[in-house]
């Protein structure tokens, strides 16, 4: 048998020229084909993997977009894949490799394989000639986002020549604002435009042109996760990104997925794959960025700036549910009086009002009919509706205040306490909210929302939780001296005892303001080489864990929180209801298009369309 482990450590820790070199001379020395043998000893994926490594990477793309196109089928995703994310030299590279591997015109083989707007953009992009120029016209920034916007959203059909030419030729630093200009003109992202505009594989093309444009790292990273989520592997993906990045930027992707993920690239292929296929590929992606939340220095440069970018993004709040026009709280009243009076309940009457007003027009609506009828309109939907449509409409009827009191009583009251959802809650309200669900808790059962949480939680957690129910937290900008002093003192604290760090750590992260907290964990990354969230994650445990790490994930991105929490409700046998409704009903007038949005970055799936399915389930 071959001794497999000298096969991995030694090809594994080659660049690929020395690689090309070891080829040559193994010929020499024994006049046969290094590659050939290697074919005829191992088997499986474990020997597609080191083959590949063994090519020199103009010859491996070669022979992934001659798999791509040969035979029955295409696979369109190795072709986008490819051609979206190589630089100018890599394509022309990769053009004279085919020619010179399979003496075909690799133009003509995608041609005769494609069809369409998808085959124009792959033409486009196979011709190499990118602008390169980082000298940026402001005026031709502005004119390219105005063409775009005009040959889309502007216009009945689309013009599909328009985006090919600018989005096939452009420079990525000119696209890059070309985006930002765009999203001001349209007042939505590019890629919301051509999701709409464009469709089948020349819109999936575009986007990841897109995504390679905005972060190539972050685009390898999605394609890595999504080769490996759900059930089986997409293996010839996997191999072809690990062994393409791992001499380019691979510690970038690891970083990346980390941040998007909360899971380490590592940790996720060795959960996937087993055996020697494993092990070669965890020598090829280097590491265990779970381990002790450490940074490589490539890597701690992008986290530093991606916590500067979340510092300075301007982010609007987008709801799905907006005040109505010509609203008439009069004839609402009746029409669901309507709806219920009598035999049977014309339950679609009842959502259709319900869900597009908004709150302050349904509190209208509540007084208006008791105006009217003298009767309560929420003990009226209490009797007329069941189950979690009663539960889901009774709440879009309370005040977004009254809401949060019910769902921190319903967490604590019973057997057990729903510790997610107090979490939840706590870690995400602003000052003026917890305030006024404090009052609301206050009204509704006599007794201050403090002592509850005091008598049904205990130790850190509940210290962490009185501190955020306090609703005090600062809400002044960053303080840039201070922050470097804070980030200074959380690294301090890592080798303080653990009562003496977590105290630490919750004095900074329950009272300082978001702005100034963004500040402090990049001065953390700077001065401990760590990321805040990871360091957490090793040192702490249970509840506090959960709260603190709720915070970080909130601060860094609201929506992108959210959107894993209602992931986290769907997921797995059964539907935590309670969490939807709640999730569902408190976003719905301030960010739940934003949660949609991420929800669909993250899992590859509309938050709309994942809601059906949960609710076949239950049918």
């Amino acid at each position: 048998g071959s001794d497999k482990e000298t096969i991995i450590d030694l090809i594994t820790s080659r660049s690929n020229q020395q690689r090309q070199s070891i080829c040559v001379a193994y010929k020499s020395q024994y006049g046969k084909d290094l590659i050939g043998d290697l074919k005829y000893e191992l088997t499986g994926h474990f020997e597609r993997l080191i083959v590949s490594l063994m090519r020199a990477p103009a010859y491996q793309d070669a022979k992934e977009i001659k798999d791509a196109v040969e035979g029955l089928g295409t696979d369109e995703k190795c072709l986008i894949e490819i051609l979206a994310s190589r630089t100018n030299k890599q394509i022309h590279d990769l053009v004279n490799a085919y020619k010179d591997a399979y003496d075909r015109d690799i133009e003509a083989d995608i041609v005769g394989d494609t069809s369409g707007h998808f085959k124009k953009m792959l033409i486009v992009l196979l011709q190499g000639t990118r602008e390169e120029d980082d000298v940026v016209s402001e005026d031709l920034v502005e004119q390219d986002a105005q063409d775009l916007y005009e040959a889309g959203e502007a216009q009945w059909g689309t013009d599909e020549a328009k985006f090919i030419t600018i989005l096939g030729n452009r420079s990525v630093t000119h696209l890059q604002l070309v985006f930002d200009e765009y999203q001001r003109i349209a007042e939505k992202e590019i890629e919301s435009s051509i999701k709409s505009e464009l469709s089948g594989d020349f819109q999936k093309l575009m986007l990841a042109i897109v995504e390679c444009i905005q972060s190539r790292s972050m685009y390898f990273a999605k394609r890595l996760y999504k080769s490996m989520k759900g059930l089986g592997t997409a293996d010839k993906t996997l191999i072809r990104i690990m062994v393409n990045r791992s001499e380019i930027d691979m510690l970038d992707i690891r970083e990346c997925f980390r941040l998007r993920y909360e899971k380490s690239l590592y940790n996720m292929i060795k959960d996937d794959t087993s055996g020697e296929y494993m092990r070669t590929l965890l020598k090829l992606c280097g590491g265990d960025d779970d381990l002790a939340g450490e940074f490589f220095p490539e890597a701690a440069q992008i986290a530093y700036k991606m916590w500067e970018l979340s510092a300075m993004a301007r982010v609007e709040s987008r709801a799905t549910i907006h005040p109505a026009d010509n609203f008439d709280p009069g004839s609402d009243a009746e029409a669901l009086r309507k709806a219920m009076k009598g035999f049977g309940t014309d339950e679609d009457t009842i959502i259709d009002i319900i869900t597009q007003r908004s709150n302050s027009q349904r509190q209208e609506i509540l007084q208006t009919y008791k105006s009217h009828f003298g009767r309560n309109l929420m003990a009226d939907l209490k009797s007329e509706l069941s189950g979690n449509l009663s539960r889901l409409i009774l709440g879009l009827m309370m005040t977004p205040a009254d809401f949060d009191a019910k769902m921190m009583r319903k967490a604590m009251e019973g057997a057990g306490t729903d510790e997610s959802a107090l979490i939840e809650i706590l870690a995400t309200r602003n000052n003026q909210e917890i305030l006024a669900m404090n009052e609301a808790y206050k009204n509704a059962y006599h007794k201050k929302l403090e002592d509850a949480i005091s008598s049904d939680t205990s130790g850190i957690f509940c210290r962490v939780l009185i501190s955020l129910v306090q609703g005090a937290r600062d809400e002044g900008p960053a303080d840039i001296e201070k922050a470097q002093e804070d980030a200074k003192e959380l690294g301090d604290a890592c080798n303080d005892d653990s009562s003496s760090m977590e105290t630490k750590f919750l004095s900074i992260l329950c009272t300082r303001s978001y702005p100034h907290l963004r500040r402090v964990f990049q001065e953390f990354v700077k001065c401990t080489n760590k990321d805040i969230e990871q360091v957490i994650r090793k040192e702490m445990s249970g509840d506090l864990m959960r709260t603190l790490i709720a915070i970080v994930r909130s601060i860094k991105n609201k929506p992108s929180f959210f959107a894993e929490c209602l992931y986290k409700a769907m997921k797995g046998l059964g539907t935590d209801d309670r969490a939807l409704i709640r999730l569902l009903v408190s976003r719905s007038e301030i960010d739940l298009l934003n949660i949609r949005k991420e929800f669909k970055d993250l899992h590859d799936a509309s938050l709309h369309d994942f809601i059906k399915v949960e609710a076949l389930c239950v049918s």
